[in-house]
């Protein structure tokens, strides 16, 4: 029977650190290499790809890539990588590049055909153009358009969005959501940016020197205040949500969720059963014994205290609550806790501020 997914056990040393990770991650979705830099994300993706010398086993679906008995060199491996750079060719246009990829591959062999990529990601009013004449956008979509023509069996990103400015990264992020819920292909995506990893990731592995520290679905792995990076400034959770109801008079939208409903600001004007992914930062959500309606905070939720941690920074403590099925972290005080007798099983009422909820 072939084995499902992508099973990657690495066992190497390197100057700065020594990389040992045993890794089962989805055959299908994007998984997000998430940590700090130089805590070895680029250096996984590599011996993945083949271009590190790393002692270990590799299998994609089912297709062993490295055992003790072979390791296939990098051209054999069917997979295609994405880099920060585009290195796009810059004598041919943007049809030329993406014809190239193309041809790369045997006829036997593809899977995915040019016009297919290039309703994904736009590209037809831009395929008479040069490389030069492109926005730093638009370059990285010709780029990942180039290398899925290839027809690969496992996509890599090494911070794709790294050298885009922030207009240029929202403008590219809906495009790789439409690949993500396109693609049956597993994506194993390279960031430290938490906000990319929020609207991009559906499982995480978090690194740090070379290992992993935690790993699993994107949700409940963020929520858990156990894992390392929750105890960090950017520590958030991630809420699939639905929008049922926009407030045209306050420029408001109601996103319900499996616990309740959140109103946010209505930015992007989404029609009401759009499907949405909410980001909210454990710093803006805080704990009342109970609902007080007399104040400015338009969202009260009832929850219950499942956990709590104290931070290594002093006077802080992370606290994972749960409302319904969903899981919230909040950040205050210790003394905060305190005064207000938390502990696990309580049940208290969260306040997340409208504005602060990040779509």
């Amino acid at each position: 029977m072939r084995e499902p997914g992508i099973l990657a056990r690495f066992d190497a040393g390197f100057e700065r650190f020594r990389m040992q990770v045993d890794l089962q991650l989805p055959g299908n979705g994007v998984t997000a290499l998430f940590g700090h830099s130089g805590c070895g994300k680029t250096t996984l993706l590599r011996c993945i790809a083949g271009l590190q010398a790393c002692s270990g086993r590799l299998s994609v679906n089912g297709d062993v890539w490295q055992d003790h008995n072979v390791s296939l060199p990098v051209h054999k491996r069917p997979l295609a990588y994405v880099f920060q750079e585009t290195s796009l060719f810059p004598h041919l246009s943007v049809k030329g590049n993406l014809d190239f990829g193309y041809r790369r591959t045997p006829a036997t062999q593809r899977r995915i055909h040019p016009q297919q990529v290039i309703d994904w990601l736009r590209l037809s009013r831009l395929l008479d153009r040069m490389p030069e004449r492109l926005s730093g956008g638009e370059r990285q979509r010709v780029a990942i358009a180039r290398a899925l023509l290839t027809s690969p069996r496992l996509l890599l990103m090494d911070e794709p969005l790294s050298a885009l400015d922030q207009a240029s990264k929202r403008d590219i992020l809906p495009y790789l959501e439409t690949l993500r819920d396109t693609l049956d292909i597993p994506i194993v995506y390279v960031s430290h940016s938490a906000a990319e990893v929020a609207r991009l990731a559906d499982h995480i592995v978090m690194m740090d020197q070379g290992r992993v520290v935690a790993q699993g679905g994107l949700q409940e792995t963020l929520a858990r205040p156990d894992q390392p990076f929750a105890l960090e400034e950017d520590a958030a959770v991630i809420v699939p949500a639905v929008i049922r109801e926009r407030d045209l008079q306050w420029h408001l939208c109601r996103a319900e969720f499996e616990g309740g409903s959140l109103w946010l600001r209505d930015d992007h004007q989404p029609e009401p059963g759009t499907r949405v992914r909410l980001q909210i930062l454990a710093r803006d959500v805080s704990i009342a014994l109970a609902a007080n309606q007399d104040q400015s905070i338009q969202n009260l939720l009832p929850a219950r205290v499942m956990d709590m941690s104290a931070e290594q920074r002093p006077g802080m403590t992370t606290v994972s609550l749960q409302a319904g099925e969903t899981s919230f972290l909040a950040r205050i005080t210790s003394r905060s806790a305190h005064q207000l007798g938390l502990g696990p099983g309580m049940e208290v009422c969260l306040q997340i501020k409208s504005v602060a909820i990040i779509e």
